[in-house]
């Protein structure tokens, strides 16, 4: 039996919740497909954070970096600013472990309506790669006069052309192995930007020079949130930056009926580190505890690890029996219009691989 040995991080708000359900989801499978997934518990995040100081102690990279991949459920706490969880845990692990592609999924399961009108199942199925170690999120900058009258902050954007280059080819070979109109669309803002991301538009000239099949086009951001909603089913695989990329998938998760579909995977596709796998979404403090958050999408980003690893068959039959289950309709979280608690759904997934 193949044996991975698994990180787990369920971090704050709803994280430990979703988090519970994706394993015992994993594991239903682990004997058919003959696999061992052996978890190793960090109890790190927000909680840590007020008895320590720190999101994740000093050597958290090095403890992590036996593992063959990470489960996160989620940072966040309202009693922290963001930047605190942000920069105190998840982009460390992400710059650490280099895992400079972020895979997000959108797509518009059977079962679930878009809040767009005249979509149908399957007419909405993109993907988002978004760059995930530089950009507008490298954290370069500083503070001069802190707490006086004239604070002042400076953030700096940081692209290479080897950071940009090597997160577009990656999103040009997916859109080859793709069905469907093989199209990748680079966001950018080089008109407002007029460095960093003219770098990034060289970049994706270049690279799409190599891909003479690939229909190509260039949108600036605010356009792009624009077209998401009024043709989302024109996008195939869709290339930004850090934060361009963010803003995106939180919309995509919007048109296709709820972010708690959606997963994402951090990716260091020369696997020479562990990558991490996550939900979209966000600690939902406002519900967390209450048993009611939706756990589809740490299911699905389990799905992603399971591929990653090299389980595709197994990765394959998750996201059939979430498909079976949204088609079905009888369970559903309130997010979905429906009144099943994370537990529930998570048991019924379950007894659709079953």
């Amino acid at each position: 039996m193949k044996q991975y040995n698994i990180a787990v991080i369920r971090g704050d708000g709803i994280g430990g919740e979703v988090i519970e359900e994706g394993i015992k989801v994993m594991d239903t499978l682990s004997s058919k497909h003959n696999y061992n997934l052996n978890y190793t518990e960090f109890p790190w995040g927000s909680d840590w954070y007020f008895k320590n100081g720190t999101m994740m102690p000093d050597d958290a990279i090095v403890q992590l970096s036996s593992y063959d991949a990470i489960y996160l459920g989620a940072v966040g706490h309202p009693e922290l600013q963001d930047h605190v969880t942000l920069n105190g845990l998840l982009l460390p692990i992400r710059r650490a472990f280099d895992q400079y592609v972020c895979l997000r999924p959108s797509i518009l399961y059977p079962g679930i309506s878009s809040p767009l009108s005249g979509y149908k199942s399957g007419d909405i199925n993109l993907v988002v790669i978004r760059e995930n170690t530089e950009g507008e999120y490298a954290n370069a900058g500083g503070f001069q006069y802190l707490d006086f009258p004239t604070e002042l902050g400076v953030q700096t954007a940081i692209f290479t052309r080897h950071g940009c280059e090597r997160v577009i080819k990656y999103a040009f070979d997916l859109a080859v192995k793709r069905a469907g109109p093989k199209r990748v669309t680079s966001i950018t803002k080089s008109n407002a930007q007029g460095y960093g991301m003219v770098v990034w538009d060289r970049a994706f000239e270049r690279i799409a020079t190599q891909y003479p099949e690939i229909e190509t086009e260039s949108l600036l951001i605010d356009a792009a949130c624009m077209e998401f909603i009024r043709r989302p089913d024109s996008f195939d695989v869709v290339v930004g930056s850090n934060l361009f990329g963010d803003i995106l998938t939180d919309i995509g998760g919007m048109i296709t009926g709820s972010i708690g579909l959606s997963g994402s995977a951090n990716i260091d596709p020369e696997r020479r580190f562990p990558s991490m796998f996550e939900p979209v979404h966000g600690s939902a403090p406002d519900i967390a505890g209450k048993g009611i958050s939706n756990p589809i999408a740490a299911i699905l980003s389990g799905a992603m690890m399971l591929k990653h690893l090299g389980q595709e068959k197994a990765s394959a039959e998750i996201e059939a029996a979430v498909i079976q289950v949204l088609e079905t309709g009888g369970v559903l979280t309130a997010d979905l219009g429906g009144k099943a608690n994370t537990e529930k759904m998570g048991t019924t997934i379950v007894g659709a691989l079953n």
